[in-house]
């Protein structure tokens, strides 16, 4: 029954978690019976348990419970597998989602070696919309899981598709998720393609789109800041965030409503 392996499936994490604090107890338990399961139902015929499934593992590798071994050698294939041109398409979508979803919990070798590839490949899916908007909306979360090397060599042309794309759907993705992938690139990449790309996007025939660009615009503005200086930073979760910054010799103070700047200069 499709409820009870769902069910199942809803219990691993916690059972996973209590076999890796008693691990002296039982040392090989979880990668010889309960990870071949979770692999298993990633292919499960019901919808509901591969989303079950596709949830407990997201759980593990949180709690860093999967070893790198298992990674590698049986939840990347699979996921490439379900992800490949010829796969259903039902099965395509949820492995792009959950490929997106994992690639910042993973070392970055190995979502650059295993899953960048078929990212990119996903990115330019000319059979299924969905695809390219799982890939356009999560297109900032690969940037930071790779860095800026492989973003600026093999994903910064894919934004580009991305962004011309022709279902306004995923132009609008791009611009909400512009200023992560600019935090990725460095100054001179966000200058010379990322600045007139975006003025295409705040330009666009699309008013959802044009509306989602004006939002981005002051987000994006903030990665050409210098963070020492403007104490303007990203924080893990992709938010922009200002650092406190200490009042120094030249600094402004409010006084009776109004500010008054103290400085050193003899001069006015």
């Amino acid at each position: 029954e499709p409820t009870v392996r769902t069910e199942l499936m809803e219990q691993i994490p916690p059972i996973a978690i209590f076999l890796q604090e008693s691990r002296p107890k039982f040392p090989t338990a979880f990668f010889e019976y309960l990870m071949p399961i979770v692999v298993r139902y990633l292919t499960d015929v019901n919808n509901q348990v591969r989303k079950a499934g596709q949830e407990a593992l997201l759980i593990l590798l949180e709690q860093d419970l999967v070893s790198q071994s298992d990674i590698e050698n049986k939840v990347c294939p699979i996921l490439l597998d379900l992800s490949a041109p010829d796969s259903d398409d039902e099965y395509k979508v949820e492995a792009v989602n959950i490929i997106c979803k994992m690639a910042s919990m993973l070392s970055r070798t190995t979502v650059e070696h295993m899953l960048l590839p078929r990212f990119c490949e996903l990115c330019s899916d000319g059979k299924l919309f969905q695809v390219r908007k799982i890939c356009a909306a999560n297109f900032g979360d690969i940037c930071n899981a790779v860095g800026q090397e492989a973003t600026e060599r093999l994903l910064i042309p894919k934004f580009f598709e991305l962004c011309s794309d022709s279902v306004w759907g995923m132009r609008k993705a791009c611009a909400e998720c512009f200023m992560a992938v600019s935090y990725t690139t460095s100054p001179e990449v966000r200058r010379s393609k990322l600045s007139p790309l975006f003025i295409s996007l705040i330009s666009d025939t699309c008013r959802w789109v044009r509306q989602a660009a004006f939002q981005s615009l002051g987000p994006f503005i903030s990665t050409f800041a210098n963070p020492s200086s403007a104490g303007l930073y990203i924080r893990e979760d992709g938010t922009l965030n200002i650092r406190p910054t200490t009042l120094d010799s030249n600094s402004c103070q409010p006084s009776n409503n109004i500010i008054s700047c103290s400085t050193n200069a003899t001069s006015p």
